[in-house]
């Protein structure tokens, strides 16, 4: 996937005039945020747990050489084996060497954002080895050779009729007069056109939720089995996740388990959570013949002792995005890389430099929402100032941007002329605009009114309808 998050005003603009886009972005709002509360409100001790995850976590990243060389040599008493690979490059590769060793051809993948991250189809099939997604909605956007535009829904930017169209133009094969005017129709197409490819592959690949230090075991989580299937039936497994997803014992991992389905889905739990422990033994009836775990930093490591290192407890459910005003009504593809919503505005200057994804910090309504509903309690807004700070500093804003932020520094720190500027604007909008009740266009304000009427103001300002209304109360 070529970044494009330099592009972010560009796309964001093109995205907010598609309607079709719109109306599925407004199902994302509403639905995902009312599972959560629903799921969250029936668990009293949820924010006793939220507390209790975060320390995990912190622990984890305070300790991590240790817990991941715990995790290594457990992996290796099972019969597996761990690659340790510092970029995407390096990740890309064993994963190739791997296939390569056994002479694979076709690879099942379970859903996996580092796979997305370090852009490992394109590699594969450069390689020969073709790569089917067997997670339905990668699968979809798989078939669009689409990018995901949700960590938890890849394909949530597409509708039931999009994907219906999707399905004719690539399943030639099947019966071209078939219904496909409902999900479980879709579903099924789909079920019938990867059952072989679970047959036929050589090697499966899958992500992992957790890694559990004193087993050496790896954690999935799923709805749609997909993940079962890829690990279990193809002769190779091989597990593609990044060195934070540690935890150091299986309970520490049914904790954040709790966390994670609530936060993503609403559900108590996933339909399937699977854990890993190895190939097969010689007393297994199934399973796979070699287990391979590639552990990527890309970069993670260089965020431990700075001031982005809470951004490393992130257990990509997603949550922050459902919740944040700017994600659902772009979409995720206008944040030009893997992750997006709030969660991208911090990671993604982390991964690809402030200069490409400089905007993203900025792409924030700051409500924190984001940090209200994170279940590791990351303080993600504060993590965008942060970026903000760091753009400003290094010039990399524009002169006018610098200026512009100079002047509101003095004007704010100067409370009477501040307050006389801001009162006579509003009587002068309000005498102008009383009328209609709103404006349509304003000088300065393009940004707001070329999507949204701007309302006319009250007569005064808020700080002066407070005074006044202190006064009445101390009278």
């Amino acid at each position: 996937m070529k970044p494009t998050s330099h592009a972010f005003k560009e796309k964001s603009k093109a995205d907010l005039s598609d309607a079709a886009l719109h109306e599925n972005l407004g199902k994302l709002g509403f639905g995902f945020p009312l599972l959560r509360m629903l799921a969250t409100s029936k668990l009293p001790e949820f924010e006793e747990l939220r507390d209790h995850g975060r320390d995990i976590k912190n622990h984890v990243l305070q300790h991590l050489d240790y817990y991941l060389e715990t995790f290594e040599t457990n992996v290796s008493k099972a019969g597996g084996k761990v690659h340790w690979c510092i970029d995407a490059d390096a990740a890309r590769e064993a994963v190739v060497d791997i296939c390569k060793s056994i002479d694979a051809k076709l690879v099942t993948k379970g859903k996996s954002m580092v796979t997305e991250e370090i852009g490992l189809n394109d590699h594969l099939i450069a390689n020969g080895i073709q790569p089917f997604e067997t997670d339905l909605g990668e699968y979809i956007i798989q078939l669009r050779d689409e990018p995901p535009s949700h960590i938890v829904g890849p394909a949530i930017h597409l509708n039931k009729d999009q994907v219906a169209e999707t399905f004719r133009a690539h399943h030639k094969e099947l019966d071209g007069d078939r219904p496909l005017t409902e999900v479980p129709e879709m579903v099924h197409e789909a079920r019938q056109v990867l059952r072989q490819k679970y047959l036929d592959a050589d090697v499966g690949i899958t992500g992992a939720n957790l890694l559990i230090a004193e087993t050496g075991s790896t954690v999935i989580v799923t709805n749609e089995g997909n993940g079962d299937l890829s690990q279990c039936l193809p002769k190779v497994h091989i597990v593609v996740t990044s060195i934070e997803k540690v935890v150091p014992t299986i309970e520490d991992a049914a904790t954040i388990l709790r966390l994670l389905a609530r936060s993503a889905t609403g559900q108590e739990m996933s339909t399937y959570t699977t854990f890993s422990t190895g190939p097969k033994r010689a007393e297994d009836v199934d399973g796979p013949e070699q287990f391979h775990v590639i552990l990527l930093d890309n970069g993670r490591s260089d965020l431990l002792d700075t001031e982005f290192r809470e951004v490393l407890r992130c257990i990509r459910c997603g949550a922050c995005m459902n919740h944040c005003p700017v994600y659902t009504n772009v979409g995720g593809h206008a944040y030009g890389w893997v992750y997006g919503g709030p969660i991208g505005a911090v990671l993604t200057p982390a991964q690809l430099g402030l200069e490409e994804a400089k905007d993203l910090p900025n792409a924030s309504t700051f409500c924190g929402r984001c940090e209200e509903v994170c279940p590791m309690r990351i303080p993600l807004p504060k993590m965008m100032r942060y970026w903000r700070e760091r753009e400003h500093q290094n010039a990399q804003s524009p002169v006018l941007n610098r200026w512009a932020l100079a002047f509101w520094s003095w004007f704010a720190s100067h409370p009477g002329t501040y307050h006389l500027a801001t009162g006579t604007a509003m009587r002068v909008l309000n005498f102008f605009g009383r009328k209609k009740g709103y404006f349509k266009s304003l000088p300065f304000a393009g940004g707001w009114t070329q999507f949204r009427d701007f309302p006319a103001p009250e007569n005064t300002t808020f700080q002066a309808q407070w005074l006044r209304d202190k006064e009445g109360r101390s009278s």
